[in-house]
């Protein structure tokens, strides 16, 4: 299976989310994991791409500040690679006190199914607060993906309680996803 990793936001453009305390950064976080997820999927037999860019769709609305933008974007890439799925992996951020894991796909089908995969094994292996599955159509990465796609809110980085996790437990969070991936491709 061709999977394609896109941790989420960009070391250099878009940090992400920003711990207030600690100065923790979903987009390092994210790289992290990424490349970890990837070790893990690799050894599992997946071939896997890596991407990490806030450069995410073609002539999206709204984003029209990333145009002069060299190179493809995040899911041309992916789209043009093949992949047969496509991780986006993330840190949520709300108020310093929401907590937890979700995992957004498109719709329902194989994208929820993947999704559901993956939330499973986040929440049964890490113990964070089970946030679901949610429908996220509108997300660009979901939307202009040829390939069943999910964003993986791993946990909460403003909550100091799950950024405690974010930051201590990166390898855990990686084997999960891996596990939600494989898990997957054994159902299909």
């Amino acid at each position: 299976m061709k999977v394609f990793i896109n941790p989420g936001h960009d070391q250099k453009y878009d940090s992400g989310a920003v711990n207030p305390n600690t100065g923790l950064r979903e987009c390092d976080v994210a790289a992290e994991v990424g490349a970890l997820v990837v070790d893990y999927l690799e050894a599992a037999g997946c071939e896997c791409q890596i991407m990490q860019s806030d450069n995410l769709a073609p002539t999206p609305a709204g984003r029209s500040e990333y145009a002069n933008r060299q190179g493809p974007t995040v899911t041309e890439t992916a789209n043009d690679w093949g992949a047969d799925i496509f991780v986006s992996i993330h840190c949520n951020a709300a108020n310093t006190t929401a907590q937890g894991t979700e995992v957004e796909c498109y719709g329902s089908g194989t994208g929820e199914q993947l999704a559901q995969c993956i939330q499973s094994q986040i929440v049964d292996s890490i113990g964070t607060t089970d946030r679901g599955v949610k429908y996220m159509p509108q997300l660009l990465v979901l939307k202009y993906t040829d390939m069943p796609a999910v964003l993986v809110e791993m946990a909460f980085i403003d909550n100091d309680d799950d950024a405690e996790l974010l930051a201590g437990k990166q390898d855990e969070f990686a084997r999960a996803i891996a596990r939600g991936v494989t898990d997957y491709e054994q159902m299909i």
